[in-house]
């Protein structure tokens, strides 16, 4: 194969998904709209977490981390993106092309593991409220948090070490604003516990618990139907029902939408998180 057509000193191009009409014009503005929501609601997120004592429990650590996971999903790939398009440069570096597949990929694997460790803290609040702070004291907390880093940049690892390994050639063009599963092991998780905390709460002798209960659940419930709903529609639908059109749409929601709108669901629907806000 000839040297230029090899994998190094290559350059990809991302295609992208707008063009310069107005109507693409008017999106493009509204997906930099919702990135600065996003990088400000998840930072201030994270500052008010870190700033607020009352804050200072393990689900509200949890829910720093997947702000923190957020403000770097986001960071990863809409800069770039907003560059390509505002200059008319599509192309990508190798280098640079890696690092996105690297990024995008441990973040969304350690996104994966921490929303099945947010619902295992979720079953343990309300099946064995009583041991709460032995089943989730800091040391376990903090071990579940650096585990799913840790297994998300594992992923990263074995994906980019795989997506590079191949020599490239051709026209070296992706269809993605992008360059790129762990799903099945968190999903059960989370169903595991949702199934032990849907029997407690059905076995509640008074209403007012049980709604105190949904309500507990109900942000994390949402933040994991959005995420995991677009992640399983991409992953898990036969390969002749997909078009790259769809696939992007798609990303697009999970990767700029989604982190926009988790902090805003657990600070609408979270009093000590409004509390916390007025306060600081």
């Amino acid at each position: 194969m000839e040297w230029e057509n090899q994998t190094f000193n290559s350059e990809f191009i991302l295609l992208g998904i707008f063009n310069h009409s107005p109507i693409h014009i008017v999106l493009f503005s509204l997906v930099l709209g919702i990135f600065t929501v996003a990088f400000i609601g998840n930072t201030v997120m994270i500052l008010l977490i870190y700033l607020d004592n009352q804050l200072h429990t393990p689900m509200y650590f949890l829910l720093s981390q997947l702000s923190l996971m957020d403000l770097m999903l986001i960071c990863t790939t809409v800069p770039k993106m907003a560059f390509n398009y505002l200059s008319g440069r599509k192309s990508i570096s190798l280098v640079g092309c890696g690092a996105q597949i690297f990024l995008y990929v441990s973040l969304l694997g350690a996104e994966c593991f921490l929303l099945a460790a947010m619902a295992y803290d979720r079953y343990v609040a309300i099946c064995h409220p009583l041991r709460y702070s032995v089943l989730m004291n800091q040391k376990i907390c903090c071990i579940m948090v650096v585990s799913s880093w840790i297994v998300g940049f594992l992923d990263g690892i074995i994906v980019i070490t795989v997506a590079l390994s191949f020599p490239y050639c051709g026209a070296r063009e992706i269809p993605h604003f992008f360059c790129v599963i762990m799903l099945l092991f968190p999903v059960a998780v989370i169903i595991a516990s949702y199934v032990r905390v849907i029997m407690t709460v059905i076995h509640m002798s008074s209403g007012e618990g049980r709604q105190k209960a949904f309500a507990t659940c109900s942000s994390h419930l949402m933040v994991v139907g959005m995420y995991y709903g677009a992640a399983m529609f991409i992953y898990m639908r036969p390969v002749s029902d997909r078009s790259p059109t769809q696939d992007k749409m798609v990303s697009a929601f999970y990767t700029i939408l989604t982190p926009m709108l988790n902090p805003l669901i657990y600070s609408l629907r979270n009093k000590e998180v409004a509390r916390a806000f007025m306060k600081v």
